[in-house]
């Protein structure tokens, strides 16, 4: 596949990472305005480096565009004149509408929104897609893309503010997760490496028995508390100092906040 990237900033390399990585591509041309940052990316084979989207456009079929929600309108209207029947056009912006991006370009473009989490960057991104009525005829081919650096579902646009909470926020959520574990262990007399380790490799081990059992997080809750032992007791506690009522909270708080954002910039 020909792709190329517009705007390389952390998501746009993230994603870049992961294609390389995966040997997912046949040429990758990554773009930004100042290359400087850029151009050891070079090296990889059949990567082109370049801050003329234009260039990028012409010479690839699917476009994934990682641009600040404020550009992306100047950047579709510069490129609407190299656009082609056979371009694919996969957006990774938040709050920026298909029917946004039909306004600009037309409908009679293959149109996808996606999602991705930086953890696309080492193959375990869970990305959510979307398309117009045109992009859900290429659908597969964003799959086909998102699989090979994690996990993609697809589901109906209206979801979209949901699952960048959900999904790209929610690495930052784990993130904090993890460190105030790491904490309460250095807390507990572990070295602050020790007690990172320990916190990361929990956490990865729960999420794959949840995975790989399909349990519910309760039935493997029950597996590790006992009557009147130090689990429970320590579940209490977080739970009496709001533990899933303050994650929650902070959930529908973000959510809030993008379809604010979302809004702006209609």
């Amino acid at each position: 596949m020909k792709i190329a990237i517009i705007g390389t900033g952390n998501l746009g390399l993230s994603i870049a990472k992961g294609l390389i990585v995966n040997n997912a591509y046949t040429t990758l041309y990554l773009t930004k305005r100042n290359i400087e940052s850029i151009e050891d990316w070079a090296a990889y084979d059949n990567v082109q480096i370049t801050s003329n989207n234009k260039e990028a456009v012409k010479n690839c079929d699917i476009l994934i565009f990682a641009v600040q929600p404020r550009h992306f309108e100047g950047i579709l209207k510069s490129i609407s004149d190299v656009l082609t029947e056979k371009h694919v056009l996969i957006s990774t912006i938040t709050g920026f509408h298909i029917s946004h991006i039909e306004s600009i370009i037309g409908k009679q473009h293959f149109i996808i929104r996606s999602m991705p989490n930086t953890a696309i960057s080492v193959g375990k991104s869970i990305t959510c897609v979307c398309g117009n009525s045109q992009g859900k005829k290429r659908i597969d081919i964003a799959l086909s893309i998102f699989n090979r650096l994690g996990v993609s579902v697809e589901i109906p646009e209206e979801q979209m503010q949901a699952a960048t909470v959900i999904c790209a926020s929610g690495i930052a959520f784990w993130m904090r997760l993890i460190r105030a574990t790491t904490q309460g262990a250095i807390q507990l007399g572990f070295e602050a490496e020790i007690a990172q380790e320990m916190a990361m490799q929990t956490c990865l081990g729960a999420a794959t028995l949840l995975v790989e059992s399909g349990n519910h997080p309760e039935e493997e809750i029950d597996r590790v508390t006992t009557p009147g032992g130090c689990t429970i007791e320590g579940l209490n506690e977080m739970e009496h100092s709001g533990l899933s009522s303050s994650l929650i909270k902070g959930i529908v708080s973000s959510f809030n906040k993008i379809n604010q954002i979302s809004k702006s910039e209609l």
